[in-house]
Formats: C-alpha cells, structure tokens, sequence
C-alpha cells in the first residue's frame, strides 16, 4: 500500500511537471504548428551529444566552468525538444508509434551517453569502469519502465526517475562550473575518487539506476502477475 501511494504521488508530480512545461510551451508551439514534429525529435540527439561533448571535456578555470555552463544549456535545449516534440504532434494531430519509439530511444542513447561523457572526464571523474556501471543500471532501471509498458500496456513510474537525474545533473554541472571558475579543490576522496560535483551525479546515478531497477521489478511482478489472472494469454 505504501509503495503504491508513493508510486501514485510520483506520478502525479510527473504530470504536474508535463502539465507546466505544456502550458509554457503552447505558444511555441502555435508558432510550430507547420514543422514535423519528427524535426524536433531528431534535433534532440545532436543537441544531447553536443551536451556530452562539453561535458567529457571541461577541465578547470574559466575554460571550464564555461563548458559544463554550455553543457548545462544544452542539455536543458535537448530535453525541452524533447518534450517538445510531443507537444506539437498532439496539438497537430501527428502522434505517431515511429514518432514515440523513436523519442524513447534517442532517451535512452543520451542517457548513457551524458553519464558515460561525465565519466570519461579525466579531470573530474576519470573511472571510466564506473561510469560505465553507473551507465548500465540506469538502463536497467529504464528498461523496465519501457518493458511493463510492453507487456502490460502501464508505464512503470516508480522509482528514480529520469526527471529527477537531469535535474540533479543540471545542477551538477552548474555546480562543477562554479567550482571550476573560482579554482576550487575536491570535498574529498573516497578510494581515491576525488568527491565533487561530477563523481557525486555519477554516483548517484548508478545507486538510483539499481533502485529503480528494484521497485519497477517488484512493481511490475505485481501487476503482470495479477493480469496473468484476469486475462490469461
């Protein structure tokens, strides 16, 4: 009973953000309304990798912080195309399967290219192994969430979701800038990582990716089992 209320306030806080970004983009879109809505979706993904680029390699000083700043605006440019795109082909009546599986899966590219691209920063991260686990249970956990859809047609919200990791991302890179522009040093080391703004989102990325795998597998158990029931294949 827990995890549903939970699973039902995290929901709704998700459509209380589409709701806003919805109504702050509807006169954008008015003026969009003669574009594919495919456009949109496909500027998404060199945007994002443009994004990653900057990320992989910011270093320190004011070359720095400018990069993670401009790795910041893009990554902020590649998400508001990306629900963006949406927004237009429902307003327009071009709401396509290509169209969402094609937005899932550019989703799903930078998702692992934007932690990969922390990590391979040799200045402020440099474990490329660990990125690349952080990078592979957050798939896991977005699998799931794309899988239950498949299987039982209800998306599975639960857990860490992407929202709440681009917003911490963002404010990792804002972060990282500052401390780039006034020459800051590490918080710390851990095992001899150095403990600041990027190893912190890597981390956390990689421990929320392993949550969520969790509560969408148990959650999805649940519900597909209790369909299994109701509606044998």
């Amino acid at each position: 009973m827990h995890n549903s209320r939970r699973l039902c306030r995290n929901v709704m806080a998700l459509e209380k953000g589409r709701d806003l970004f919805k109504k702050m983009s509807d006169p954008l879109v008015t003026k969009l309304e003669g574009v594919e809505p495919a456009v949109l979706t496909w500027l998404t993904l060199p945007t994002g990798l443009a994004a990653a680029w900057c990320m992989m390699n910011a270093g320190t000083g004011n070359e720095g912080a400018l990069l993670f700043v401009g790795a910041a605006f893009l990554m902020s440019m590649a998400m508001a195309l990306d629900g963006l795109d949406g927004n237009l082909a429902r307003a327009t009546g071009k709401v396509t399967r290509w169209g969402d599986y094609l937005d899932h899966t550019f989703d799903r590219i930078l998702d692992t290219v934007w932690i990969l691209a922390l990590g391979y920063n040799a200045i402020w991260f440099g474990h490329v192994e660990l990125a690349w686990l952080a990078a592979m249970l957050t798939m896991f956990g977005s699998y799931l969430g794309t899988q239950a859809q498949a299987v039982s047609g209800a998306r599975n919200y639960g857990g860490f979701s992407r929202a709440d990791r681009m917003t911490l991302t963002l404010i990792a890179l804002l972060s990282a800038a500052l401390m780039a522009w006034m020459d800051y040093d590490p918080f710390g080391t851990w095992q001899g990582i150095e403990i600041n703004p990027i190893s912190i989102i890597v981390g956390i990325s990689g421990i929320g990716g392993l949550y969520t795998f969790m509560i969408r597998f148990v959650k999805a158990r649940s519900e597909i089992q209790s369909l299994d029931k109701s509606e044998p294949l």
